[in-house]
């Protein structure tokens, strides 16, 4: 039975290329590759005359058919723009499809940019979330950085360069002045890995170039602390008689506070009188 192999490939610098990777892709009969261009650079590197078939975000629908129906007769690797194929790209579906028709699928691991970044970031490493592709427009991005703000594991998203600032401002303010590691161009000549406040990287970044990852630091507990304000404001809505479910609702969607935090010190409240 034929193959569907998952080619991780460089993100940047062509040397970061496996040798089984190199092998595979000599010996499949296609490569399915999300940008043709990138891949036939890393097959000239290395001297692979496989044949190269498009298969990218805007063909993925009418192409799907196409290459289950070569996966009938042989083996196919997939590649995506950088990296490992499936995160963040279309190879998803075909990786699904395959699965879905019984077709035996093999990753052959390698670069990406998700790890790559989280590594060299100093933030802790032992857990993260990846969120992908940050929304472009603002008010869903805003939305998605306000659904992780108590999020207390290390956070890894991607940003295009016309909208760093703009993001950035967006973190400093919903996520507050945390760490951040603003990884640009990584394994490329002009690699740059700044880490600092998120209010410096606003300052560093004036004309953003390249490709981002950023790494954001998780709500530590300092930052969880209830304040003396935030005491004052939720002892006032338990003595007007609003609920405990209302109170700490609204307080915790206008300052990112842990709701446990918030019944918690509710608790006290009702103890004390």
């Amino acid at each position: 039975m034929s193959t569907l192999y998952v080619v991780a490939t460089p993100i940047g610098n062509l040397e970061d290329i496996s040798l089984r990777a190199l092998r595979l892709l000599q010996e499949v009969k296609l490569i399915a590759a999300e940008d043709t261009r990138t891949t036939r650079k890393l097959l000239n590197a290395y001297k692979i005359k496989t044949p190269v078939t498009s298969y990218h975000e805007h063909n993925k629908r009418v192409k799907l058919d196409y290459l289950l129906h070569c996966l009938d007769e042989k083996d196919v690797a997939l590649t995506s723009e950088a990296g490992m194929p499936g995160l963040s790209d279309p190879g998803y579906e075909l990786i699904v499809a395959a699965i879905d028709h019984g077709i035996p699928v093999v990753p052959i691991p390698g670069a990406s940019a998700v790890i790559t970044a989280l590594v060299v970031s100093g933030l802790p490493t032992d857990q993260f979330v990846y969120l992908g592709f940050l929304p472009r427009r603002q008010g869903r991005r805003r939305r998605l950085l306000v659904s992780i703000a108590n999020e207390p594991r290390t956070i890894i998203a991607f940003e295009a360069p016309h909208r760093l600032k703009e993001t950035l401002g967006d973190i400093e303010e919903i996520l507050e002045n945390r760490r951040i590691a603003v990884c640009r161009e990584l394994t490329k000549i002009h690699e740059e890995i700044f880490r600092g406040k998120v209010s410096e990287a606003r300052e560093h970044f004036t004309e953003p170039i390249g490709e981002f990852t950023l790494v954001i630091e998780g709500r530590t507990e300092e930052e969880n602390k209830i304040t003396d304000e935030t005491e004052r404001e939720l002892r006032e809505l338990c003595q007007r008689g609003i609920s405990a479910k209302e109170a700490i609702s609204r307080i915790s969607r206008a300052s990112g506070l842990s709701r446990r935090k918030l019944y918690q010190t509710w608790l006290n409240f009702k103890k004390g009188g």
